[in-house]
C-alpha cells in the first residue's frame, strides 16, 4: 500500500498542480469589515513537511499542535516546519531540519519524493513549500515543548473523506470574526494555511483513491 502510493505520488508531484485553485477551496472568509494586510519587507522563506508512513496496514502523517501564545499562530495545528536558517542550503533541508527539531523525526534525503505547490500565507508574511516524504516503517516522535503541545496523526483515507471537511466561524486576534473551512483531524480543527496545504495534497489523493 505505502508503494503503491509512493509510485503514485513520485510521478503526480513532477506534474502540474492544483495550486492556488485547491488553496482557495480552505481559504477562511472575512466576517463583516474587511481588512489587508501589508508588509514592508517581502515575505520570507519557509517549508512544512508531509511525513507519511505505515502504521497497522493504513496511511498516517502528523500534525502538531502549538502551544497558546501571542503570536499569529499560537494555539493551532500545523505540519512541522518553520522559517529557512541561512545554514540552509535549500528549503528542502528546511523541512527535514525543522521536522527534527519539533517532532524529533530524522528524515533521509532518499525519502523525500517531492512538494507541492508553494503557499503565500499572508498573516505570517511567509512563503511555505510543503514537502512530501515517505517513510518505511512508524517514526518515534519526541515533541520540542517549547513549539509544540500535542502530535497527533491524520489518517490519509479519513482526510479524503467528505465528512472531514467542515466549517465554522472563529475569532482571531481577539477581534477579527472569520468564516473558516477546517478538517476535522482527530477532533482537532485544521484550518488556516494547513488547512490550504492539505486542500492541495487531498485533490491529488483524490486522483490516486478514486
Amino acid at each position: 500500500m505505502i508503494l503503491e502510493l509512493k509510485k503514485y505520488l513520485e510521478a503526480r508531484l513532477a506534474q502540474e498542480l492544483p495550486g492556488d485553485n485547491a488553496h482557495q477551496q480552505m481559504m477562511a472568509q472575512p466576517i463583516g469589515q474587511r481588512f489587508k494586510m501589508q508588509y514592508d519587507k517581502p515575505p520570507k522563506k519557509g517549508a512544512v513537511m508531509i511525513a507519511l508512513y505505515p502504521d497497522e496496514g493504513k496511511i498516517y502523517f502528523p500534525l502538531m499542535q502549538r502551544p497558546p501564545y501571542q503570536g499569529i499562530h499560537g494555539g493551532q495545528v500545523s505540519l512541522p516546519g518553520g522559517k529557512k536558517e541561512d545554514s540552509d542550503d535549500n528549503l528542502i533541508e528546511t523541512a527535514i531540519r525543522e521536522t527534527f527539531e519539533e517532532i524529533g523525526v530524522k528524515i533521509p534525503d532518499n525519502q523525500v519524493i517531492g512538494s507541492l505547490s508553494d503557499l503565500n500565507v499572508t498573516a505570517s508574511n511567509f512563503i511555505v513549500k510543503p514537502v512530501v516524504s515517505i517513510l518505511d516503517r512508524k517514526p518515534e516522535f519526541i515533541k520540542d515543548p517549547r513549539e509544540v503541545e500535542h502530535i497527533f496523526k491524520a489518517e490519509v483515507q479519513h482526510l479524503i473523506h467528505p465528512q472531514t471537511l467542515q466549517e465554522k466561524e472563529l475569532t482571531v486576534a481577539q477581534e477579527i470574526r472569520l468564516k473558516a473551512p477546517f478538517f476535522d483531524i482527530e477532533e482537532k480543527v485544521v484550518w488556516g494555511a494547513t488547512a490550504m496545504i492539505l486542500s492541495e495534497f487531498v485533490e491529488i489523493l483524490k486522483e490516486h483513491y478514486k
